[in-house]
């Protein structure tokens, strides 16, 4: 068992450290650029490219989703009190308590610890996660409503692209599937060099608050994602995808909102690192429960 965790957890650890290395030696432009090109190019074709070709039910994959959604209410609804009793900031911590890390880390871990499957079912997550993302965060972080940026991306066409050939029962032309795979084929190794990237740039400000809520969002998520799961009955596969991506820390995604709409920006900095931190030590326990 501990080679099975080291081989799922490893490579995505050692991706970490080489965003990681390269930000300490100096490169500090390809991020931003790096970041565009997964957003824009990749992560839209690694869609495509995986849910037009499903060999499982699309019915798994709308549960999957409905899972998603139903982690983000149950996650704001636990932490909104939680953060209006303590004092701390709601537009500021309540997009990265309620939205996790299902892009960098969950789909590397769906893809290497349940295969080909796990991948289409961490991506149908990802993209309610995420959708959620680009619609609630600017929402809560500004205070008004905007959905711009849900219209610019092109993950919402690349969802609905595949989802045109599933539901006519047709195969996408080969040549189509090729192009997507081979650009897709990046997004997994360029999200984790970019979140190593993240982590060597982003600063930790108040370490007692941000293990606080870094705790809240690993067991939080565990819980929801465990409870959703169960009265949703998963099994298998789908529910150990359901549980992983639940339990994942917070995604860099939150601070890039909060720096733009100034919504205590260093502290969701710091919140993202310790985070991820943490969840590199409980991940061969969260792996080794959902295996």
């Amino acid at each position: 068992m501990t080679g099975q965790l080291f081989a799922i957890v490893g490579p995505v650890l050692i991706a970490v450290a080489v965003g990681y290395v390269l930000a300490q030696l100096g490169h500090k432009d390809e991020p931003e650029y790096v970041g565009r090109l997964v957003t824009n190019v990749g992560a839209p074709c690694l869609i495509f490219s995986t849910l037009a070709n499903l060999e499982i039910s699309v019915t798994t994959v709308g549960i999957l989703s409905g899972a998603a959604l139903a982690g983000i209410v149950a996650c704001t609804m636990i932490s909104y009190p939680i953060l209006r009793l303590s004092g701390l900031s709601v537009r500021g911590y309540l997009p990265s308590l309620v939205h996790p890390n299902t892009g960098n880390v969950g789909l590397p871990l769906c893809l290497f610890a349940f295969g080909e499957e796990g991948l289409a079912l961490g991506i149908a997550y990802y993209v309610v996660n995420s959708l959620s993302q680009y619609v609630v965060t600017p929402c809560v972080a500004s205070g008004g409503m905007s959905i711009q940026r849900l219209i610019r991306s092109p993950i919402i066409y690349a969802v609905g692209a595949s989802f045109a050939f599933l539901l006519t029962d047709t195969t996408a032309p080969k040549w189509l599937n090729n192009a997507t795979g081979l650009l897709g084929g990046m997004t997994i190794p360029l999200l984790l060099v970019t979140l190593g990237y993240s982590l060597a740039r982003l600063k930790i400000d108040n370490l007692k608050i941000s293990m606080m809520l870094s705790a809240l969002r690993l067991a939080m998520g565990f819980g929801v994602g465990f409870a959703i799961a169960g009265v949703l009955g998963l099994e298998g596969v789908a529910r150990g995808v359901a549980i992983l991506q639940a339990s994942m820390p917070v995604a860099v995604l939150n601070y890039l909102f909060a720096n733009q709409y100034n919504a205590e920006p260093e502290g969701v900095a710091s919140f993202v690192v310790v985070s991820t931190i943490m969840s590199f030590v409980t991940l061969p326990i969260l792996l080794w429960f959902v295996l």
